[in-house]
């Protein structure tokens, strides 16, 4: 059952967007965000990363529905506006990282009951890109991928990669999974980090842009992962990588700059990717879809002529 939500327009300067309440089989209230196209192509599943939400992806999603597609966008849990699972809200805290499952069934799930017209494609971002494949793999219904930045592989240097696996693991045992990991932050990264040399974007407009989102809507603010978080993700990353890609088109852009996700993963899955092209994107860091409006079209004008030509 669908019941209408809030959705800061304001903030997103994006299309006319409905947003809406979900239910999850486990119960969690997730939010979705539907945006009508001009001509009903298809529809473009939009996954966001990891902090993020709906509102962020204002002007993707008007770039997709300028183009004729419809386009559904998600807060998963723990993030935007829907439940977050931790005793700190500004924890990103998940305790098995299957769960994210399903909130995607419940995303399909309310397409499907709305009738969002068909070819389906899917945009996905970061930890979208990681929930994404998982989706992908185990037979969800899309004619196209587009990733951005996905993360199949967390950055980190090699020496702290043991107490990365043995550190959460532990504090699991001793019930304390839902804590934050340490050399992380509650605070929101945008709210705490100066853009220079900042890990996100080299555009000022878009990180200003970003900013203001966490600071008009505390909704929106989360901080670093937990170590439930942690340690799943790289299970889930670990599991991922010794599975065939989905036989269907796939493009992956990936910042020339990017210090957030493994890019050695990414290498590895997309050489191995029937019909996948990975794109390197000059000069822009992890988040390509908030980069100068150049960077911008570059990404979103390669997917639209993507799901185009299937549509």
């Amino acid at each position: 059952m669908a019941d209408p939500a809030p959705y800061r327009a304001d903030l997103a300067e994006g299309p006319q967007t409905q947003a809406h309440w979900l239910r999850t089989s486990d119960g969690v209230r997730i939010r979705v965000g539907h945006a009508p196209g001009s001509q009903a192509k298809g529809t473009v599943f939009i996954l966001p990363g990891r902090t993020e939400y709906i509102e962020k992806y204002g002007h993707t999603a008007d770039d997709f529905t300028g183009a004729g597609f419809d386009v559904l966008t998600i807060d998963w849990r723990n993030q935007g506006m829907a439940d977050r699972l931790s005793p700190d809200p500004m924890v990103g805290h998940v305790d098995r990282f299957q769960d994210f499952q399903k909130d995607w069934a419940a995303m399909r799930a309310f397409a499907l009951q709305k009738a969002l017209p068909k070819p389906w494609f899917m945009l996905a971002h970061s930890m979208g890109g990681c929930i994404g494949l998982r989706a992908l793999v185990q037979g969800a219904d899309m004619t196209a991928v587009v990733f951005t930045g996905p993360m199949w592989g967390i950055m980190m240097a090699p020496y702290l990669r043991p107490a990365a696996w043995v550190l959460p693991r532990v504090m699991g045992l001793f019930g304390q999974g839902h804590r934050l990991a340490p050399g992380t932050a509650r605070e929101s990264y945008l709210t705490s980090a100066p853009f220079k040399d900042n890990l996100l974007t080299t555009d000022p407009g878009m990180f200003a842009y970003m900013r203001r989102h966490v600071e008009a809507e505390p909704r929106f603010g989360l901080g670093g992962p937990s170590y439930s978080w942690l340690q799943s993700a790289l299970t889930e990353c670990g599991a991922l990588a010794n599975k065939p890609a989905p036989a269907i088109p796939a493009l992956c852009f990936v910042g020339a700059n990017e210090r957030i996700v493994d890019t050695q993963a990414i290498r590895d899955r997309m050489t191995r990717w029937s019909g996948g092209k990975l794109l390197l994107v000059d000069g822009a860091e992890h988040e390509v879809l908030m980069e100068a409006a150049n960077t911008r079209r570059q990404v979103t004008g390669s997917a639209i002529s993507l799901f185009s030509g299937l549509a």
